[in-house]
């Protein structure tokens, strides 16, 4: 396996593996592992595996988190499906954390590329925790002790507010109530302190005032997806990329409407921010 990086801030890319593998070596997995620890975002191409076999090597990281709001692949019931056509087009265009809705968000996330628009439709990563260590110490200081608000109703208001979108995410909803994490967290293995709120799911920091709240949240926000901090991947078909949620935010650009694009996706369950 060799390892070689991306960009400066966060991202690898990885050859000589193929993720089918990984499912029965436990070596080729330590290696992968420490991999993604020291570089937050792997890129792997030409994995021609099935879902079950992706779902299998993503097991490998632990236990699988669902999602309430996507179908999954009925051969491999981990593995949820992102997709976008001309006639249901992809609605999230935020830089975010995957389901920072949930007490405890995923620790990490895995795509593997199926359909690809021939042209568009890259994704972005930024490391939040490169973002917090180039804070000023006041800036840092400030941020220590504040609590945020998380809610999937905020994350998906969009589509709360189509024809039938309520009574289709009702149950979501409902499992899914507004959650409190601190501004900054620490990474349970690797020890760095992170931010962790974004534009998706964080409607508000508890003891700002409004414009305080609102003020805070978009100068993180703006910091975290300073183009230093970023990664950019092209995806091809078989693509897979394997990111830590526990560090970084991540950024779909939608701009390939209407053609197709369809991914896998598995995440894997987390522990409660601290």
């Amino acid at each position: 396996m060799e390892v070689e990086k991306a960009a400066g801030a966060l991202g690898a890319w990885v050859s000589g593996v193929s993720l089918a593998d990984v499912s029965a070596s436990g070596d080729l997995f330590d290696s992968l592992h420490e991999a993604l620890l020291s570089h937050q975002v792997l890129f792997l191409r030409n994995q021609d595996i099935t879902p079950l076999e992706f779902q299998n090597a993503a097991q490998r990281f632990g236990q699988v988190e669902t999602h309430p709001a996507y179908p999954v692949v009925e051969a491999a019931p981990d593995v949820q499906i992102l997709e976008s056509t001309a006639e249901v087009p992809s609605k999230i265009e935020a830089w975010h954390t995957d389901m920072t809705f949930r007490p405890a968000p995923p620790a990490i996330t895995l795509l593997h590329a199926q359909i690809i628009p021939p042209y568009g439709g890259d994704t972005q990563w930024a490391s939040a925790a490169a973002a917090y260590e180039a804070l000023s110490e006041p800036m840092q200081t400030l941020l220590e002790g504040l609590y945020a608000i998380h809610d999937f109703r905020h994350g998906f208001r969009e589509s709360l507010a189509e024809p039938g979108g309520l009574e289709r995410l009702e149950a979501a909803v409902e499992s899914n109530p507004p959650v409190k994490h601190p501004v900054v967290c620490t990474h349970p293995e690797t020890g760095r302190r992170a931010i962790f709120v974004n534009l998706l799911f964080t409607a508000h920091i508890e003891g700002l005032t409004a414009l305080e709240s609102r003020s805070v949240l978009t100068f993180l926000c703006q910091h975290v997806a300073t183009d230093e901090f970023t990664v950019r991947l092209k995806w091809k078909p078989g693509t897979v990329a394997i990111w830590d949620n526990r560090s970084t935010q991540h950024k779909p650009i939608n701009d390939f409407f209407p053609m197709h694009r369809r991914m896998h996706r598995v995440t894997i369950a987390g522990d409660r921010p601290v």
